[in-house]
């Protein structure tokens, strides 16, 4: 199954994840519930999981999923390609209904992520990224949506090229002292500096628009939090780096946790 197909259907499950997300946040009954690390979980996020993982188990690649059953490393490390899913990026945006909340799904291949999908339910924004093609934007995408389509009806990433101050894209739920003190570094190198915060996987976005320059996280963040984005990034020149700003963050690790990155 070539890139394009593969695309097309994983397109076609974030957008009905999408809708089903949707429905629950319609209803305000989010059955919200806490899982053993302490973070929330809603039933919007595990029918967007069952969504998912019903329409990209046509394409026979395993699917690693915040939401589904997390194989032992002595499995995953037999997978040269595989689905690494968010169902529901940003759940606690998702409970205080600003709004900023994400399906993410990106294509990884012996260890890198190669293509990448970020959608925006609320307000119906889609982000495609394939590394050496490109990354598209398209708002309001119909159900039937293809990559073809996305190309010749949505806008070419970046969108943005005209010279703006230095932005930094930081999180709207996880800003530490850390966070800050680097922020404050940032400053003296760009005094006029901005700052825009907001929620789940919308930072890498800002990064692919052209709209934001850089996103520090500092702290451990799941892989599935950054795949679709890093993709996305790279797929218009950016990458995701450990601090060291040379080092790209790989996936499938054994422990899946992600150390402290910069998006530049």
């Amino acid at each position: 199954m070539g890139i394009q197909q593969l695309m097309d259907i994983a397109i076609k499950a974030a957008l009905l994840a999408g809708e089903k997300i949707m429905e629950v946040y319609a209803s305000g009954d989010f059955g919200t519930e806490q899982k053993a690390d302490f973070t929330p979980i809603t039933i919007a996020d595990r029918q967007a999981h069952q969504t998912i993982a019903t329409l990209l188990e046509s394409t026979q690649l395993p699917m690693l999923s915040e939401e589904g059953i997390h194989l032992p490393f002595t499995v995953r490390k037999h997978w040269t390609s595989f689905w690494l899913v968010d169902p529901l990026d940003g759940t606690k945006e998702f409970i205080k209904r600003n709004g900023e909340f994400t399906v993410n799904i990106a294509l990884i291949e012996n260890g890198s992520p190669i293509a990448g999908i970020i959608y925006a339910p609320v307000t119906r924004e889609l982000h495609v990224g394939i590394v050496g093609s490109g990354a598209w934007k398209l708002i309001n995408p119909k159900a039937d949506c293809t990559l073809e389509l996305l190309k010749n009806d949505g806008i070419r990433l970046p969108q943005i090229h005209e010279t703006h101050p230095f932005t930094v894209a930081i999180s709207r739920s996880h800003l530490n002292q850390q966070t800050s003190n680097y922020l404050e570094e940032l400053r003296k190198l760009h005094p006029d500096m901005q700052m825009t915060r907001i929620g789940s996987s919308l930072k890498f976005c800002l990064i692919a628009e052209g709209a934001a320059d850089c996103y520090p996280r500092f702290g451990p963040i799941m892989e599935w939090d950054t795949a679709a984005g890093h993709a996305l990034v790279k797929s218009v020149g950016k990458n995701v780096y450990l601090m060291d700003q040379q080092t790209e963050i790989h996936y499938n690790k054994e422990n899946l946790k992600n150390p402290s990155f910069i998006v530049l």
